[in-house]
Parts: structure tokens; C-alpha cells; sequence
């Protein structure tokens, strides 16, 4: 590690990042009480506060912390034992980039517990973390049967009829019997997370009676947020409700259920220079965070600081913070918010073979974790750059998908003809070989239409335009760019042929998302149709516009009968998740060879693909298996508003296709109609039909 005077070195596999020297940073205990490292190459002097238990400003004892190895500064003392609540002084030089100020109480990063005294008032608390899993496992669901539901763990509990009330929003209703329960019925295998990380509300929001919902601005990487627990949890302490977080992971892997974590490392609440220092900035702002040579900021992600993960501290910090909850809270996977900023180097450029990236991918902690990168931030993006062993959002993904069912439509009904053809959308349907490199395959990429920035899939169908003037920003906040389509109305109406299109412009939608090849990201409450009234950037909004609902009406369970449904056809079905890319010249194992015909049942021409008057195509997918028998599907998709008659292909082996699945359908049939090949089949304006050739 460089001197003080220096800036510190790009980490490297073998000295930097993974260096010795780094190990057992934060408090860990033994007999003789506990020991406390903390890192800064350019601090002077550092000092360990411990406080009272119930009055966080009286500080009852101080230890000086010796330099060791590696810029490291430890101390041990019997005083530092479970449940004791400290903090950290820090002294050093000012200027050029460096903001030491020996009076200011800071974090640990490595805290496994935090209280709060305010805003900006926070102080450790020593954890060991003892809990009893009793032998349960995780449940290693492969990547090929995963199906993502983003949720929020206090909306998605808040309002539900059957989870106690002690319960509703917190770690424990998440994991209820009533909550599981849903999870089952529908399907999906992993939960996935908003950030749970311990984070703070930006005072602009709070000075607006707003407050930061999503979470996205981390306070500390290794504490569950507190607010989340029961009262009874938050009341006995850190201990407790870091035990609650366990009980839900544990709860979830009982029923077979993965949990991951949307974490935030890119950057901290810590916020802008001149915002309060809490930890970083005070124990080593030049090392910590992005800067130029006069220490003003290098923001990359928009919210006043970047992590500078090209310092082995920094780097290594994140790196620790995901082995402690994939090892000692044992979650399954992380989704990896602005992960661009991560990946890059001293010079803030974008490089896939980054130090930390490649140690995420490979450390022998981290084996058999899913990671998964959102790949972009403010100043790049970077889908399909990410290497072996990283997903993806696929953005591209959700775009084309919402443009062929939503903003080509609205055009067509201007202009009689929509503005492209199919060639793009089949593409993303076969799992967007133009996007992720063959070694990677179709599994690279996270597939989604809604998450949750951005429209719920009722409002993308129901609003033209974003309609967020209760976020205090004159609706000057928010993407305008949302390739939504209302249909006819703006938000609200009781037109029932406006709603009937709704309907089924979602029931498409979804049908894309959980039958194309990728691994598919459902967003909490789109399976019963949830609105947050055109709100579009709801982050701010901790109140009943961003809880889910739970009493619904009869669309909305049919609508959540038709996603049960997709999601048990794409299990049942290999040739709809393979593993790997097709080759012409050579069968693939784990690929789905595909045949693409128009609908008179010929094969496609080069010029239909792109002819914008030809958006009728059927897709036919047969897996290549590894193991099991093969499998085949026809898929028709039908992307203009008229109806029409589509002549199913004549394929060799193939003596019936029997009807599994339609868009047309306001409820899922449980009726399997069979056809023969060259079968006239009549398909309505802009709908889906799925087949299983047999």
C-alpha cells in the first residue's frame, strides 16, 4: 500500500485486494474480549469510543489504535465485547483531497450492527451474529429455472389481510406463511431484494416530508436495515434484529425459496463534499472515493459520491461485505446496483477484467452465487461487457419488448402501419445472441419489462406520459422516454373496451417475458395488475401508492392465473429456458434449435423480417437436451391489431400441436385443443398463442 503522501495503487489479484494484510478487518471476538482493525493509508492517529448503551452521546471509555501492516490500525481491549456500541475518531491531514477531522464520530465500516441518534448521527454495535440454522440448505435453484420476483420487504407484506399486523413490512411478515405461500402459488423461485443494507433518507427528502423508500443510499454494507425489523427485534437491538433477517432467510430456504440482495456499493449516503462525514470520508476520503486532482468528486452514479474501487481497501471492502452475507446470512445472490461503477480503474474508465469484478466471479467464497449486474451508471453503459460468471439486466430486452406491443401499436393506429417489423423482437425472444457472447449464452441475461424504476405494468399500459408531481421536483424527475401506450385514455376509465385492450396488452407482455429464452424478472404486484397511478419514480414514496395491495378484483386473479400459468408452462418446457446458443452446423446440448415461419407456415424470408406490414411470426423451439427427453414448442406471436388466420407449420416428426396457452384468453382455459400441421388456426389483433409439438 502507498505511503500517505501518495495515492494508493490499483489493486491487483494477488497483492492488492486479496492481500493479507486486509483480512479480519471491522471487531471480532475471542476470550480476552475483542479486536478492532480498521483501515487508512492517510490518517495520523485513530482512536476506538465506546458509549453508554442507552445514551448514545456519553462516551465512556477511549483506546488509542496502533498502525499496522497494510495501513491498518487495530486495538484490542476486554471492552470491546457483543453489544457494545462504539465508534471510530480518525486524524490526518486536510486538503488535496483529504478530509480528517479528529472530532468526528465515525463508522466502522465493517459494523454489524448500527443505531441512529439522527440524520447523520450513527454509532456500531458489536454483533457476533450466533444463530442456529439447523441444518437448513440453501436451495441452489440453476440459473435455467430461476424466475426473479423483485420486491420490496416492506411493501410486499404491509397491507396483507393474512400476515399479523406486529408482522406487516418487516424481515418476519416477509417470511409468513401467507407470504410464502403467494410466492409458491405462483411460482417463482428467488426473491430479489430492494437494498436491505442499513441506508438513510437524503435531507432534501426529508426537509420535503418525503423519505428514501427503494433505499438505494447505504449508510453501512454489512447491517440489515433496522426499520425493517419487528418492534420487538428493533426494541432488543442489532443483535435481534439481525437474528430476524437469519429467520427470514432461513424461513424462505425451508420453502425453497433463494433470497438476493440488490446492494449498493457504488456509492454511500455520505453524499456530496460538504455533507456530513459519517465513515468513509472521515477515515480516508482520497482513498475511498472518486476524485479529481483538486478532491472534487468524480460522480459517476448521480448521488453526489462514487466508490473508488481501485484502491485495494475500497475494493476489498465490498468484496468482504459480499462473502459476510453469502457465508454468515447465507443469501443466495446479489444484483449489483450501478455495477459499472465497480468496474472501473484508476483512470474511472470501464474495464470488464477489473480486479473486483473478476474476484466477485471467482472467489471461492462467492461459488455457486448468482451475481448479477445492473451494466450502466451515469457516465457509461455496458450491457454485454460483463464476463463469465455475471448476468445481466438486459435493458435492450424490455425496450424492444415494449415497443412492439405498446409504442408500434400507438403508431400503427396513427400511421396504419407500425414502424418495424419482428426481426428485432424475435431476436430478444431467442435470448439476444447480438448482446451476450456465445461462451456466455442466453443465460448472461436478465430479462424484464417492469422493475422497480419505472412504470408498474397497469400504468405502462395505462399512461402515456409520467405523472410525478408528488415527488417534489415539479415532474422534472423520472424518465420521459417510457414507450408506454394508454390505449386510448390517460390513466383512469371505465371504457370497457380501452380496459379489455389493457388487459391484454399485459397478458402479452408478460407471456414474452416468462416464454423467452434468458432468465425472466417478474416485479412484485404486476401479477395482479398494481398502479402507482402513472408515478413512474416512486422512490420517495413510503406510503399505500408503493405497498402492494391484496384485495383484488376478479381481472386481477385472472391476470395472476395467466402468470401462474406461464411460469408452470416455462418449467414444464426446456425448449423455453435452454442453457446455451444454438449452432447452425452442429446440434448444442442445452440449446433449443429454432425455426422461424410466417403465417401461411413458410419459413421466413429475409425481407419479412424487417417488413414493418409482416408482424406475424411463429417460433419454433426445440430443446437439444443434456439430459431428459426433447422437448418442442411453437410459439405464434401476432403483433398487429387485426385478426387473422395463421396455417401451422408442417415439421417433420411433428403430427400435433395441442394448444397450451393464449393471450386472447381473459383467463387461463384448462382446455388443450389439438391441431394437425397445416391446421388453419385464427389468432386476434395483437395476441400470443403457445403449442407444445408433439
Amino acid at each position: 500500500m502507498a505511503s500517505p503522501s501518495t495515492t494508493p495503487a490499483a489493486p491487483t489479484a494477488a497483492t492488492g485486494l486479496l492481500s493479507p494484510s486486509l483480512d479480519g478487518l471491522g471487531a471480532t471476538f475471542h476470550d480476552g474480549g475483542g479486536t478492532l482493525r480498521v483501515w487508512s493509508a492517510h490518517a495520523t492517529s485513530m482512536e476506538l469510543v465506546l458509549f453508554d448503551a442507552d445514551d448514545l452521546d456519553w462516551a465512556t471509555e477511549t483506546f488509542a489504535l496502533d498502525r499496522a501492516e497494510g495501513d491498518v490500525w487495530q486495538v484490542t481491549t476486554r471492552a470491546l465485547r457483543p453489544g457494545v456500541h462504539y465508534a471510530v475518531r480518525a486524524d490526518g491531514p486536510s486538503g488535496h483531497g483529504d478530509m480528517f477531522n479528529a472530532e468526528s464520530l465515525l463508522l466502522d465500516p465493517y459494523a454489524r450492527g448500527l443505531v441512529s441518534g439522527g440524520v447523520t448521527d450513527w454509532r456500531g454495535v458489536a454483533v457476533d451474529g450466533a444463530f442456529e440454522w439447523g441444518g437448513v440448505a440453501k436451495p441452489g435453484i440453476p440459473m435455467a429455472r430461476t424466475v426473479l420476483y423483485e420486491a420490496h420487504v416492506k411493501g410486499v407484506s404491509k397491507r396483507h389481510p393474512d400476515v399479523p399486523p406486529a408482522l406487516h413490512g418487516t424481515y418476519a411478515g416477509l417470511a409468513h406463511p401467507a407470504m410464502i405461500g403467494h410466492f409458491q402459488r405462483l411460482g417463482v423461485t428467488s426473491i430479489e431484494l430492494l437494498p436491505i443494507h442499513a441506508f438513510a433518507s437524503e435531507p432534501r427528502l426529508l426537509h420535503l416530508g418525503l423519505s428514501n423508500y427503494w433505499g438505494y443510499n447505504s449508510v453501512g454494507f454489512f447491517a440489515p436495515h433496522t426499520p425493517y425489523a419487528t418492534e420487538a427485534a428493533r426494541h432488543a437491538g442489532p443483535a435481534a434484529v439481525l437474528a430476524e433477517f437469519k429467520g427470514m432467510v432461513k424461513g424462505l430456504h425451508e420453502a425453497g425459496l433463494e433470497v438476493i440482495l440488490d446492494v449498493v456499493y457504488n456509492h454511500t449516503a455520505e453524499g456530496e463534499i460538504g455533507d456530513p462525514r459519517t465513515s468513509l470520508r472521515g477515515l480516508d476520503n482520497r482513498a475511498y472515493y472518486r476524485q479529481r486532482d483538486d478532491g472534487s468528486y468524480v460522480d459517476v452514479t448521480g448521488c453526489g459520491n462514487a466508490v473508488d474501487t481501485s484502491t485495494d481497501a475500497a475494493a476489498r471492502l465490498v468484496l468482504d461485505s459480499l462473502r459476510y452475507w453469502a457465508n454468515d446470512v447465507q443469501v443466495d445472490g446479489f444484483r449489483f446496483d450501478l455495477a459499472v461503477t465497480l468496474g472501473r480503474d484508476r483512470a474511472h474508465g470501464f474495464t470488464p477484467d477489473h480486479p473486483l469484478l473478476r474476484a466477485i466471479a471467482e472467489d471461492p467464497a462467492l461459488a455457486g452465487v448468482k451475481k448479477i449486474a445492473e451494466p450502466w451508471d451515469i457516465a457509461g453503459w455496458e450491457l454485454g461487457r460483463f464476463g463469465d460468471g455475471w448476468h445481466e439486466w438486459n435493458d435492450r430486452y424490455r425496450d424492444r419488448v415494449r415497443n412492439f406491443w405498446l409504442s408500434d401499436i400507438d403508431y400503427a393506429r396513427r400511421a396504419e402501419t407500425a414502424p418495424v417489423g419482428v426481426g428485432g423482437f424475435a431476436t430478444r425472444l431467442a435470448g439476444s445472441s447480438n448482446t451476450f457472447s456465445r461462451e456466455r449464452g442466453p443465460l448472461a441475461g436478465i430479462n424484464f419489462v417492469t422493475a422497480h424504476d419505472g412504470f408498474t405494468l397497469r400504468d405502462l399500459v395505462s399512461y402515456d406520459v409520467k405523472h410525478n408531481l408528488g415527488n417534489g421536483e415539479h415532474g422534472r424527475d423520472g424518465a420521459d422516454t417510457n414507450r408506454s401506450f394508454n390505449h386510448g385514455a390517460e390513466g383512469a376509465t371505465d371504457d370497457p373496451g380501452i380496459l379489455a385492450t389493457r388487459r391484454k396488452a399485459m397478458r402479452n407482455l408478460l407471456g414474452t417475458l416468462l416464454l423467452s429464452a434468458g432468465v425472466p424478472m417478474l416485479t412484485a404486484g404486476d401479477e395482479f395488475a398494481r398502479s402507482q397511478r402513472g408515478n413512474n419514480n416512486a422512490y420517495c414514496h413510503d406510503s399505500p401508492l408503493t405497498w402492494l395491495e391484496w384485495e383484488h378484483e376478479p381481472w386481477q386473479h385472472d391476470q395472476f392465473a395467466h402468470v401462474q400459468r406461464l411460469i408452470a408452462l416455462r418449467q414444464q418446457n426446456p425448449a423455453l429456458r435452454p442453457t446455451r446458443f444454438a449452432h447452425e452446423d452442429e446440434p448444442v446440448p442445452g440449446a433449443s434449435h429454432m425455426d422461424w415461419y410466417d403465417e401461411h407456415g413458410h419459413t421466413m424470408s429475409a425481407e419479412r423480417w424487417g417488413d414493418p406490414a409482416h408482424r406475424t411470426l411463429q417460433y419454433v423451439a426445440a430443446s437439444i437436451p443434456e439430459a431428459g427427453p426433447p422437448n418442442r414448442v411453437l410459439l405464434i406471436v401476432h403483433g398487429t391489431e387485426r385478426d387473422i388466420d395463421v396455417v401451422l407449420p408442417a415439421i417433420d416428426g411433428v403430427t400435433r400441436y395441442v394448444s397450451l396457452w393464449s393471450s386472447a384468453d381473459e383467463r387461463p382455459t384448462a382446455d388443450a385443443p389439438q391441431f394437425a400441421p397445416g391446421a388453419t388456426v385464427p389468432v386476434i389483433g395483437a395476441s400470443m398463442r403457445l403449442f407444445r409439438a408433439e
